[in-house]
């Protein structure tokens, strides 16, 4: 017999015909409660909410223009999905961050083939990035964009770690200084260069790159040198091609434009040179999912990356047991205290202006069972 056992006693049951509604009723054949068998269909109705968040479906085409739906997985909305703490060592993880809203960014570091951890902020800064990579064991090479505050982190939370500077990102600098098509020879010349940073493959060609390079910073040094007095102040004619030399200039003496170079010479393999990997397999997916949907508040635009990310981690839960681990909303109320002492209202989180997120301790959940 498949009958539920009696709520009060534990005993068996037997149907006991039906409720008004039409609900079978059973009653205990040894202390007489009646009671009716509830199904939870809980882990399905949020299999039906991510499959509907991961989709270009749009809620207005549905039946009754989604108002069952929204009722349906309401409470899904109020779940933080939490990367898990795997411990795995990677060889090279891609770190980037994507922006919700203007003092909301959501920072990720991600491998080739899945998503490692994610963490909230309000700006790119150090102590952000710190957050993420304590989560993340120490690979041997990060690539990054040169985002602020990232380097200053990997020193002191990853000091083994060599630093990847994106070379796509780097090539980008420079053509925002010189644009596609430079009126000066010198500019010309500079955006060849740049552009030839993306042929770049061993060491052979690095050192190639790095000659070029000198010979032209040499060659019209005294070119960029030219100014003009304006209100008595000395102000560059080129500046913004002396901008595209100092970036190239702090990028070469920082010595991680080729570092991909350097492993392959010692560690032997392939090294990444760019960080398309998270560009192209995990942010520009967020930016279509947030397109599809593009209606969401602040904290459902952070939450629905929060679902993408976790779903594509190596090992995400079944969907019961996301249920039954993750935080709620009512768990993590408190950390949104400090908004209310400054403030900015009333401790919940704001959707207009993203005030409110409290994030440093709420990244390490310790508490829960991951």
């Amino acid at each position: 017999m498949n009958n539920p056992r009696c709520a009060v006693c534990g005993g068996k049951t037997k149907r006991n015909g039906t409720t008004s509604s039409g609900t079978p009723r059973f009653r205990c054949t040894a202390c007489g409660a009646s009671s009716t068998r509830k199904i939870d269909n809980k882990a399905k109705r949020l299999a039906e909410f991510l499959a509907w968040l991961f989709s270009k479906d749009s809620q207005k085409d549905m039946a009754g223009q989604g108002r069952t739906f929204r009722r349906r997985v309401r409470e899904f909305w109020r779940i933080w999905p939490i990367a898990p703490c795997t411990g795995e060592v990677c060889d090279v993880v891609f770190l980037d961050g994507i922006w919700i809203a203007r003092h909301v960014v959501v920072l990720i570091a991600s491998t080739r083939g899945h998503v490692l951890a994610w963490h909230l902020a309000r700006s790119e800064h150090s102590e952000a990035w710190a957050a993420l990579m304590l989560r993340v064991p120490a690979p041997a090479m990060a690539v990054s964009d040169g985002s602020p505050g990232l380097a200053k982190a990997a020193r002191i939370v990853w000091p083994k770690t060599r630093v990847q500077r994106c070379l796509f990102h780097v090539f980008g600098s420079v053509k925002r200084c010189t644009t596609a098509r430079p009126k000066l020879e010198c500019g010309r010349e500079l955006y060849a260069i740049a552009k030839r940073l993306l042929k770049v493959k061993d060491a052979g060609s690095a050192a190639a790159w790095l000659a070029e390079y000198a010979g032209w910073c040499s060659r019209w040094e005294r070119f960029l040198r030219e100014f003009a007095l304006k209100d008595g102040r000395r102000q560059y004619v080129h500046e913004r091609l002396r901008k595209a030399r100092n970036i190239l200039n702090r990028l070469v003496k920082d010595k991680t434009m080729f570092t991909f170079v350097e492993l392959q010479e010692e560690l032997g393999g392939a090294w990444e040179s760019t960080n398309n990997a998270i560009e192209g397999g995990v942010n520009a997916q967020l930016r279509k999912l947030l397109r599809n949907h593009s209606g969401m508040t602040t904290m459902h635009r952070v939450k629905a990356v929060f679902w993408w990310c976790y779903m594509h981690t190596e090992c995400p839960m079944p969907a019961a047991e996301i249920l039954r681990v993750m935080p709620t909303d009512d768990d993590v109320e408190g950390l949104f205290a400090s908004a209310s002492s400054n403030g900015k209202g009333d401790g919940a989180p704001s959707e207009e202006r993203g005030a409110g997120i409290v994030w440093s301790e709420f990244h390490m959940p310790t508490e829960y069972r991951q």
